[in-house]
């Protein structure tokens, strides 16, 4: 491209290059006897910024494989014309067995690493040369130099020096094995590879999963001055909003895409649902009409008499005489109507997520928000450990909860955050101090590691988590919205991740609680749910304490005046802010 994106927008339609594109056409991927892309068509233009969504396990990921080529299609074409090629960082990438870090990076560079080769190699030959060959060598070493020099070949160990230190890999042992690396390091080491490599079309896997605040910015700045596509895989909405044009979006198999960004996206699917609902509700009432025309015309059918008597005659009937009116037609054209509608009928499309009243039993009146608003629920003093030995130690001077509370708890990686949690909620029990829970105070969980080796189908489990009836348990389950009647049969265990965590987030929303304790409570969802999830907190009386390294919840958070933050430092002391935050 001849000039950066201004304010992180790419160049306008008529900077692009024509047929500088990646495509894929009639595009189908089948695992075994699953299905995960059916008959998809995507276009990346030269220019194009595209951020992929969907749940977990929809096929974000191996359609990004698609893109990049390591991913053969069952079906369709892929149509790469990119000469200024492509580079891909994969959220968990493999490397061969024995492979070094050094090894790893000239895998994933290995693209610019064989570009270097064949300019090296073309400058031999044109040396060694015949006069007759030269002009014809000449111009494929200049063709070549030209590729190398527009991916800036000459500094790429400078640009990977670089990337490495910014994404806190540049201590590594370039000879260490690449097997001894965390999977958080195989990814940004995989990032530092793409972000170096001045590819024209990068294709980055939820490239901000793990970053620090440091390593975002950083990743953010190289983006914005990015001269080529994007397409990226991402939950991140401060990143949607910030870099993405268009939005793909990955579900049941199919892509849709739509433009304007993060927030035309949101619009458009604001405008389907309205359309769903006013399609139900003309439906409805088409279906209530016309039942009602059934019966009306019945009743009137059966106020007429079968037979007619001729007085003039006096003796019997003189005839049966039509005794409709019309009225049988019209029955028959109504019941024609009705069964017309019922046999295509228009769903209604699911409320939004909305959370079960809190303090349902008879300890705190329903619907009394003055009281609610007032109080004590649980306390904390002198807390040390609580963890068992089963996480790390943490030390709370005092901490008091009310009702309504909304409490954001932040701190590194390891600093004992979910410990805190799981204190409070009284599954850990302090090696020292005290805590005092209200008499019936009920907790709801949304913890941050799913739930493994859970027995029983979506629908049972669900019944269970609840303590409704299975039949009552599908209905309630459905009108959520989260899963199809498809998904109630098979087993939980057997479910996308994804999957798993809609399914908590059906319990979290269905059963009663006083407390909320959210645990990276934007894991594993899909955008769109995470903003019903924020909608249905703020209407939700009991009090959230929630975990989050989700920039955007965390700004949402801190607009709020009743804000309550509390942190835990490394070591595990935790420090309260009872204070409204400014």
């Amino acid at each position: 491209m001849t000039r950066s994106p201004k304010n992180l927008q790419p160049p306008t339609v008529s900077a692009r290059r024509p047929h500088r594109e990646c495509i894929i056409r009639g595009g189908t991927v089948r695992f075994a006897d699953r299905t995960v892309l059916d008959n998809v068509d995507l276009v990346v233009g030269a220019a194009d910024r595209l951020a992929v969504i969907g749940d977990n396990g929809s096929g974000k990921s191996t359609l990004l494989r698609v893109l990049a080529g390591t991913l053969s299609l069952s079906a369709g074409e892929r149509i790469v014309q990119l000469p200024g090629g492509l580079a891909s960082a994969e959220q968990r990438p493999e490397f061969p067995a024995g492979t070094t870090v050094t090894g790893a990076l000239d895998l994933l560079l290995a693209d610019v690493r064989r570009l270097e080769v064949e300019v090296q190699k073309a400058a031999e030959e044109l040396a060694d040369a015949d006069v007759e060959y030269q002009p014809r060598l000449l111009d494929r070493l200049s063709g070549l130099m030209d590729r190398f020099e527009a991916r800036d070949g000459y500094h790429l160990d400078r640009r990977v020096d670089a990337s490495l230190e910014q994404l806190s890999l540049g201590h590594l042992d370039r000879n260490r094995p690449v097997r001894s690396l965390s999977g958080g390091e195989c990814a940004r080491l995989a990032l530092a590879a793409a972000l170096s490599s001045r590819a024209e079309l990068l294709l980055l896997d939820e490239p901000t999963n793990d970053l620090d605040d440091a390593g975002i910015a950083w990743l953010e700045e190289r983006l914005a001055h990015h001269h080529g596509a994007l397409v990226v895989v991402t939950h991140d909405r401060a990143f949607l909003e910030r870099f993405a044009t268009d939005i793909v979006c990955v579900e049941d198999g199919g892509l849709r895409r739509y433009g304007n960004g993060y927030t035309g996206y949101l619009s458009a699917r604001a405008a389907e649902k309205q359309r769903l609902l006013d399609e139900h509700e003309a439906w409805r009432q088409d279906l209530a009409r016309n039942e009602a025309l059934v019966a009306a015309n019945s009743f009137r059918l059966d106020a007429i008499p079968r037979k007619q008597v001729r007085a003039s005659f006096g003796h019997g009937a003189f005839r049966a005489r039509s005794r409709d009116h019309g009225a049988a037609s019209r029955i028959k054209q109504a019941k024609d109507r009705v069964l017309r509608l019922e046999a295509r009928p228009a769903p209604r499309p699911p409320e939004p997520l909305n959370f079960a009243p809190p303090f349902a039993g008879n300890a705190v009146p329903v619907n009394h928000e003055e009281s609610l608003g007032s109080q004590l629920i649980l306390t904390a003093g002198s807390i040390a450990s609580g963890s068992g030995g089963r996480g790390p130690r943490i030390t709370l001077d005092a901490l008091s909860v009310r009702t309504k509370d909304r409490w954001l708890i932040s701190g590194p990686s390891g600093a004992g955050k979910t410990t805190l949690l799981r204190v409070l909620a009284g599954e850990y029990t302090p090696d020292e101090g005290t805590i005092w829970r209200r008499p019936g105070l009920r907790v709801v969980w949304l913890r941050q590691n799913l739930e493994t080796g859970v027995d029983g189908s979506l629908l049972d489990s669900f019944a269970r988590a609840t303590g409704t009836h299975r039949d009552d348990a599908a209905d309630l389950l459905l009108a959520l919205g989260l899963f199809a009647p498809r998904d109630l049969d098979p087993m939980l265990s057997q479910l996308s991740v994804g999957q798993r965590r809609r399914f908590e987030i059906a319990v979290a929303v269905t059963v009663p609680g006083d407390v909320l304790l959210l645990d990276e409570p934007t894991n594993h969802l899909a955008p769109e749910l995470v903003e019903q999830l924020e909608n249905a907190l703020v209407d939700y009386h009991g009090a959230v304490l929630t975990v989050t390294h989700d920039r955007r919840w965390k700004e949402n958070a801190a607009r709020s005046s009743d804000l309550q933050r509390i942190e835990v430092m490394p070591g595990g002391q935790v420090s309260v802010r009872s204070e409204a935050a400014a």
